[in-house]
């Protein structure tokens, strides 16, 4: 099938953070993709990070007034964006402005599993859609409603499963795992509390006769004071203005649970790492043995280093107070809900 060069130049514009990495790996990849059959070797795709200042309930025309793409010299833009995007309470994954051949991606629509993949098939709907070659493509196997008002279309997630997806999407667009490096004062004060509990003797004895199901529950404890603290310390709970804003506030409040968690997880795993190659490092195997009264192996070190953990994790949260609020946002958040939570003190 001969390719249609009806268009030759696309803008991805891209949210920074996770986003702007895919909008970078997808402008390598999108020319040379297939495309209802034909390749499009002419198009030329250049990317420019911005993120626009409106909302998932925001309708699509302001958005496209904001974007303004009849101001770009480009055939076709795309913006791509960590904002969930839904109409009512079901997530839509793409917006299209068929005159002004310009469309939205909102990437937490698509879930955290295969999310590039999934993105380049909707940039590559987007362009077959304002060149008028396709009535509705596939996404992963899976049919998206199509939903057209006059020259604008939205593609609609499936129902099954749409708002677990969209929460997962949230979380990835967050990236709970930069919180260790995004925290170093937090982290210099987990693994100093901890390095300083290693050398006492009444540590080894705890972690030789608590036992695994013990240290599970202290490992829990930990966790969960440390949440819990983040949370509260740095006011990153969302309380609903309205009964209308509890359903979003929810939302937004369990992705901010489950991002702190995994974050916190990832945090813990770090400094029980540490905190067992600095036992391994600095503990004299005669001396742990003289105090616990049988032979220290491996074994024993990695239960010390459980426990210390734990305790350090729990000094973490405290030192949590050494960091300001923009940091820790900027550490567990993504662009755009970092921008909800500006606009929020701003109004408050």
């Amino acid at each position: 099938m001969d390719a249609k060069s009806s268009s030759s130049s696309v803008l991805l514009i891209a949210d920074p953070g996770a986003t702007e990495v895919i909008a970078e790996r997808l402008s390598e990849s999108f020319p040379t993709g297939p495309m209802d059959g034909a390749l499009r070797d002419d198009l030329h795709i250049s990317v420019r990070r911005h993120a626009y200042r409106f909302d998932e309930q925001t309708e699509f025309t302001k958005v496209v007034d904001a974007v303004d793409p009849n101001s770009a010299t480009e055939d076709i833009v795309i913006y791509l964006t960590d904002l969930p995007r839904r109409r009512g309470t079901t997530p839509v994954v793409a917006e299209i402005d068929l005159p002004r051949r310009f469309g939205v991606i909102s990437i937490p629509g698509l879930g955290a599993a295969f999310v590039e993949r999934r993105v380049s098939k909707l940039a590559r709907m987007i362009v077959a859609e304002v060149d008028r070659e396709t009535d509705g493509p596939e996404a992963d196997g899976e049919r998206l409603q199509r939903v057209q008002t006059d020259d604008i279309v939205h593609y609609v997630a499936p129902s099954t499963m749409s708002r677990p997806r969209l929460l997962a999407g949230m979380v990835y667009a967050n990236r709970p795992w930069r919180l260790v490096t995004g925290m170093s004062k937090v982290m210099m004060a987990a693994f100093a509390t901890g390095a300083v509990s290693l050398a006492y003797p009444t540590m080894w004895q705890l972690s030789d006769t608590m036992g695994p199901w013990r240290l599970g529950v202290a490992t829990v404890l930990a966790t969960v004071t440390m949440i819990a603290w983040l949370i509260v310390d740095h006011k990153l709970w969302e309380r609903p203005s309205s009964a209308a804003d509890r359903e979003r506030a929810v939302l937004y409040n369990t992705s901010t649970v489950i991002t702190l968690a995994i974050g916190v997880v990832v945090f813990h795993a770090a400094v029980f790492v540490l905190l067992l190659l600095t036992a391994w490092w600095t503990i004299p195997p005669e001396m742990a043995t003289e105090e616990l009264g049988h032979p220290v192996g491996f074994s024993t070190l990695m239960m010390l280093a459980w426990l210390v953990a734990a305790v350090a994790t729990l000094g973490g949260a405290l030192g949590s107070g050494l960091e300001d609020d923009d940091a820790v946002k900027d550490a567990a958040y993504g662009a755009r809900q970092r921008q909800r939570f500006d606009h929020r003190d701003d109004e408050e």
